[in-house]
């Protein structure tokens, strides 16, 4: 049981989601109400990821998902998307060697040709250094779109049908999710238990749409970079009343 004080009573957890999945939404919003640019805010937002993968790492969660980059953000504005691109760069040199000393272990999914060398080179550094590592996994979707992820899954299987390797009426749904991107997980915890969305938007934008099918969902307005350790308790204390039937009674 971990425990949160607060003002008016303690925020209690006895279930720890084993995988939460985060769509960080609102870098842009909380820059501009500081005045600032939009690159001020998602430099904030790395500086909210670190403390939330720590605690999370904490808390027992085995798996953190979050959405960095999605194929659809590169219709942004350019400075801003190269600005996004350098991030992981600076995330190695600023944030890995502390997430590393707490044993997190950094992997990566989404569509890695078009992103810059620079950027491969740090997510890759980061992924070796932390291979070891058996706590929490801090898995990266970059350059994701969860529509294009289940697309490429069905050529791969298409062609494996082709190829003899087995027939179409072999196909099911643990045959499909050991083709998708998240095969890379441990198998118990490739979907996510809970998805939190910050900045008060109601959608999922395309993130992991396959692996939410029986997702919790939790949306709050608080922008990103004000996401912290209390605002995750909130969000994990909200999934603890909930009651996940999988389409039972």
């Amino acid at each position: 049981m971990f425990t949160l004080r607060r003002k008016k009573q303690d925020i209690k957890l006895s279930k720890i989601p084993a995988h939460i999945g985060i769509i960080m939404d609102g870098n842009g919003r909380w820059a501009k109400k500081r005045m600032k640019p939009r690159v001020f805010g998602h430099k904030a937002g790395m500086d909210a990821l670190q403390d939330v993968t720590i605690a999370a790492s904490e808390l027992g969660v085995k798996i953190l998902t979050v959405y960095a980059f999605s194929t659809e953000n590169w219709a942004r504005p350019q400075e801003e998307v190269k600005f996004i691109m350098n991030l992981p760069v600076e995330f190695f040199d600023k944030y890995v060697p502390k997430l590393h000393k707490n044993n997190v272990r950094i992997l990566v999914i989404g569509d890695k040709e078009g992103l810059p060398a620079a950027t491969l080179d740090a997510l890759e550094r980061a992924r070796e250094l932390t291979k070891h590592n058996s706590g929490l996994i801090l898995n990266f979707a970059l350059n994701y779109g969860g529509r294009a992820e289940i697309v490429d899954a069905v050529k791969l299987i298409a062609q494996d049908v082709l190829d003899a390797r087995f027939n179409p009426g072999d196909i099911t749904e643990g045959l499909i999710a050991d083709y998708l991107m998240t095969s890379n997980l441990p198998y118990l915890y490739r979907d996510p238990d809970l998805i939190i969305r910050t900045s008060g938007e109601l959608r999922l934008s395309n993130f992991l749409p396959w692996q939410a099918a029986y997702s919790e969902l939790y949306f709050t307005d608080t922008l990103w970079p004000d996401f912290d350790k209390k605002a995750l308790y909130l969000a994990i204390e909200e999934f603890n009343h909930r009651h996940r039937r999988f389409g039972g009674v």
